[in-house]
């Protein structure tokens, strides 16, 4: 990309408008009329086009990979704005890399259509039955997959399943629609697509599976064999920091002179590690940057442990505090003396090396990213839907803590962040607005455990065997008692002469 410098007038962004955008702005150097479709993806917010799509855009720009065009695609209703609005700018995308060093900007085109948001999903459907497609790609978040946030099963008592597997050929979820996919291909005598999470969950693609044949079984057992056996489930780990869409970006994308309904900005660093496992052909994704591997386990337990695991770190006490983005928590002496020290004691020493990398020499990557002040990443969205996030990336590192012996007080105390900023009312006393798919239930726990602090952890459906462990139970009782008398700063302090 290219250092960022504008003083043309607005352009509105479209196919027939890129020669006139500003020679500071990337744009595609491909013929995108010469693409086909190869991938359909799900859930198609800004970290997928940030981050999947512009590791195709890599290989469209040198030449390869024209018949990997991506197709977007939703099977919620909320989809149905995004997809006007990228319709309406043909698809387009600006990306606006943050770098401390300088702002830059391109605009990327890999994707050449959004399919209808309906009730059935019938377009989505017969997408991915057309033998063009050979990989459907998903971003539906880590509480997309219906799973028990204690056992880590498959929930196949959700109503939205049970519809499915009563309703087969008009399905809710974007699970009903690939096992019909699957079926139509089947019947018609074709190979199965590959399905590729690219959400943050450890062995996504062995969760993505499990929750495929899952519900193909409630259907057919002869299509669930045959899924399980042709099908292709990579497991993958994506990295790169994507905040929201704020009228910030709105700006910085209009000064660069372009008018984009819906930019995304992003740090800048990305990676992609994917499970060379594929059952339909892929893209040469290697040349475009892309770690190809055939055990991604490593790479992902150091992201989602380290990273994911060190933003819930963060942004709940910063939530708590009324500090507004994960930049200035790093700016925070309090929070980040926390954050060092429970990483250092409680969160590396379960994590070994990948090949490149130590978990100390990521930690210090690490830092330096969630410092990037170009970043106005908010402590809201990160804290967003801590349901799922503190089972998936601090949990796991508290049995871990356990099962060795070892110190857990900083893990007990983040859970105990995160229980205090439940409650939805600040230090200050101003308004923590609902902010996870469980909210009320949680708040009125929280609420509930400042007199009776054990009432939180026996929360099963989210601790589990934890929530009878004495050494957490007891660490937990004492911070949540510390935080609500004295409050986040006096409780770390005491944290941090532990």
């Amino acid at each position: 990309m290219n250092p960022v410098a504008h003083s043309n007038p607005l352009i509105q962004l479209r196919q027939d408008r890129l020669a006139d955008l500003p020679a500071t702005v990337g744009t595609p150097n491909y013929q995108r009329s010469e693409l086909t479709q190869g991938i359909v993806h799900i859930g198609l917010g800004n970290f997928h086009r940030a981050h999947q799509a512009w590791y195709i855009h890599q290989l469209l720009q040198q030449g390869q990979a024209y018949d990997w065009g991506i197709i977007g695609a939703g099977v919620r209703s909320y989809d149905a704005e995004m997809r006007e609005r990228l319709l309406a700018q043909d698809c387009l995308t600006t990306l606006i890399e943050l770098d401390p060093q300088g702002i830059s900007a391109e605009v990327i085109g890999p994707m050449i259509d959004y399919l209808p948001i309906e009730a059935g999903n019938a377009a989505l459907i017969r997408r991915m039955a057309d033998p063009s497609i050979r990989i459907v790609s998903l971003t539906v978040t880590e509480g997309g997959y219906f799973l028990d946030a204690n056992t880590g099963m498959f929930n196949l008592d959700h109503e939205d399943i049970q519809h499915d597997a009563e309703n087969p050929h008009q399905p809710r979820t974007v699970f009903g629609a690939m096992v019909e996919a699957y079926r139509q291909r089947r019947e018609n005598g074709l190979e199965p697509f590959t399905a590729l999470s690219c959400d943050n969950l450890q062995g996504n693609g062995a969760i993505l599976k499990t929750c495929i044949v899952s519900l193909a079984r409630l259907v057919d057992a002869e299509l669930a064999d045959w899924i399980a056996q042709e099908g292709a489930f990579p497991n993958s780990m994506v990295d790169c920091i994507v905040p929201a869409t704020t009228e910030q970006v709105v700006s910085q994308c209009r000064a660069l002179g372009i008018d984009d309904r819906a930019p995304v900005s992003h740090e800048n660093f990305r990676q992609w590690v994917v499970e060379d496992d594929f059952c339909a052909g892929r893209p040469p994704l290697e040349q475009a940057g892309v770690t190809m591997t055939h055990d991604v386990h490593g790479y992902e337990m150091m992201k989602l442990r380290i990273l994911n695991g060190g933003h819930q770190l963060l942004a709940n006490i910063g939530e708590i505090l009324n500090v507004p983005t994960i930049s200035d928590c790093m700016q925070d002496p309090d929070i980040v003396a926390f954050f060092k020290k429970v990483q250092t004691e409680e969160i590396l020493p379960y994590v070994e090396a990948v090949p490149g990398t130590t978990p100390t020499e990521y930690l210090g990557l690490v830092e330096k990213r969630f410092a990037n002040s170009t970043i106005r990443d908010t402590t809201r969205r990160v804290a967003f839907d801590g349901s799922s996030r503190h089972p998936g990336f601090l949990l796991p590192s508290l049995r871990d803590a356990i099962a060795s012996g070892r110190s857990l007080t900083g893990l007990a105390l983040a859970e105990a962040f995160w229980c205090r900023m439940c409650a939805g009312v600040r230090e200050d006393g101003s308004e923590i607005a609902p902010n996870d798919p469980q909210w009320e239930q949680l708040q009125n726990t929280a609420r509930a455990s400042e007199a009776d602090p054990k009432m939180w952890i026996e929360q099963r459906q989210y601790y589990g065997e934890l929530a009878g462990n004495a050494q957490f139970a007891e660490a937990f009782n004492a911070w949540l008692t510390t935080i609500w008398q004295d409050g986040c700063r006096a409780a770390v302090a005491d944290y941090a002469t532990s």
